[in-house]
């Protein structure tokens, strides 16, 4: 399984509940340590565009943080 699979795939569980409470909290912690996506969380769970995991994981790759200019 690829890695981008791995990661639909743990969405997917994260948007079903499957697992305990500390196993997805696990896979939660893990996306948002391996996603660029700042509020993974939100699209997963508050988004009002009821997105796949596919999508989720798109959305969440194609993120780039913002870029602050350095303080002189």
């Amino acid at each position: 399984m690829s890695d981008h699979a791995q990661l639909v795939e743990q969405v997917r569980k994260l948007m079903n509940a499957e697992g305990t409470e500390a196993e997805l909290d696990d896979m939660l912690t893990e996306l948002q340590q391996l996603l660029p996506y700042a509020e993974i969380s939100n699209l997963i769970f508050w988004d009002d565009r009821d997105l796949t995991p596919e999508q989720i994981v798109e959305e969440a790759i194609a993120a780039r943080p913002i870029q602050l200019p350095p303080q002189s």
